[in-house]
C-alpha cells in the first residue's frame, strides 16, 4: 500500500511468521510457506498457533519486531480487519482480513488474499462462474462472491441459515461492478435448508458453479434441491473450500451423483502465493523471482504434486 512500508528486518534475526486460527492443527500452511521460503533461500520460520478471536488483539500487541506477519483463518478474519491500521482495497470492500503484515512503527496492514486465491483456483480448474451458487454466509462467503464477480459472474445466489447475514450480503454486493468491468452483479439469497430456489438463480439461468464455504462436516446433511427442469444441483461442478479431510462429505455426495468436486487446496495454494508476495515484498501484485518454479514447490509441499 502506498506510503506504508514493511517493518525492516532485524539484523541477525530471522523473521517469524505464523498462521493463526482455531482449529489450526490440520493446516497445511506451514509446509506450504516453508517450501516457498526455502526456494527463495530465506531462513524464515512459519508456525501454526491456536488462537480465538478475543485473544488476537493481545497476541499482536505482545509480538516483538521479529514477527513479520500472519496468515489468519477462522474465526479471526473479521477481528483482524478491526485491528489493522491500513487495509488493501480488497480487504476494504470485503471487510475481511486473512493476512497481516507488520509496518514500520509497529502497526499492522491488513490484506485479503482469499478473493484472488479463490478466483485463480477456479480459473485454473477451468470452471465457469457466470451463474454461481454460494453456500454459506460467513467471511469466506464474502470472498466467494467477490471472486465470482472478478471472474465475470452475472449472478450469485447465496444460500445459508443466517437470514440477516444473507440480507447483508445482498445489500452490500447486489448491483456492484468489478473494477474495470461494466455489467453489474446480481445477488440474491435463499435460506437453508429450503434450497429449492437455489437451483434456479435470479434471471432464470441455471447455475454453472456451486461454491461451498462451509466447514467440511457441515455438508454431510445439507439438503440439495432439484431445479424446476428436474436438474439436481449435484449436476453442477462443485468447488469446496474445505480440503482436510478430502473428499469432504459434500464432495462425496457430489461424486456419488456422478459430478465433479474440486478441493479447496487449490484456493489455499493460490492465496498462499499472494501471502508470500506480501511477506517478502509488501505487495500481493509483486511477482517473485522464478515464481512458476516457486509455486510448483508449494504444490508438492501441499501434497498436490506437479
Amino acid at each position: 500500500m502506498p506510503g506504508d512500508d514493511p517493518s525492516p528486518a532485524l539484523e541477525g534475526v530471522a523473521p517469524r511468521l505464523a498462521v493463526l486460527g482455531s482449529p489450526i492443527s490440520h493446516s497445511r500452511s506451514p509446509v506450504i510457506h516453508h517450501a516457498a521460503y526455502r526456494r527463495l533461500e530465506l531462513p524464515w520460520r512459519y508456525d501454526a498457533v491456536e488462537l480465538e478471536a478475543p485473544s488476537l488483539e493481545g497476541f499482536l500487541a505482545e509480538r516483538g519486531p521479529e514477527w513479520r506477519g500472519f496468515s489468519l483463518t477462522m474465526p479471526l478474519k473479521e477481528e483482524a480487519r478491526r485491528l489493522a491500521a491500513v487495509l488493501d482495497p480488497v480487504a476494504t470492500e470485503s471487510r475481511v482480513v486473512n493476512t497481516m503484515l507488520r509496518l514500520a512503527g509497529g502497526r499492522w496492514a491488513g490484506f485479503n488474499t482469499d478473493v484472488g486465491g479463490l478466483a485463480a483456483a477456479i480459473e485454473e480448474a477451468g470452471l465457469d462462474a457466470a451463474s454461481t451458487v454460494v453456500i454459506g454466509s460467513g467471511a469466506t462467503a464474502v470472498s466467494a462472491i467477490l471472486a465470482a464477480r472478478r471472474l465475470g459472474a452475472l449472478q450469485v445466489e447465496v444460500v445459508a441459515r443466517n437470514l440477516s447475514a444473507i440480507d447483508d450480503l445482498v445489500a452490500r454486493f447486489d448491483g456492484t461492478v468489478e473494477a474495470g468491468g461494466s455489467a453489474p452483479l446480481r445477488v440474491r439469497g435463499a435460506p437453508l435448508p429450503h434450497l429449492a430456489e437455489a437451483s434456479r438463480p435470479a434471471g432464470g439461468c441455471e447455475p454453472t458453479l456451486v461454491l461451498s464455504t462451509l466447514p467440511g462436516p457441515a455438508g454431510r446433511e445439507l439438503e440439495l434441491p432439484v431445479s424446476s427442469a428436474g436438474r439436481s444441483l449435484t449436476s453442477v461442478p462443485l468447488f469446496d473450500v474445505a480440503y482436510d479431510p478430502w473428499p469432504s462429505p459434500l464432495a462425496l455426495r457430489w461424486r456419488d451423483a456422478g459430478s465433479v468436486a474440486h478441493a479447496g487446496v487449490g484456493m489455499l495454494l493460490h492465496q498462499a502465493l499472494l501471502q508470500v508476495r506480501i511477506f517478502v515484498g509488501g505487495d500481493p501484485s509483486s511477482v517473485l523471482p522464478d515464481e512458476r518454479e516457486l509455486f510448483a514447490a508449494m504444490r508438492v509441499a501441499a501434497g498436490v504434486g506437479e
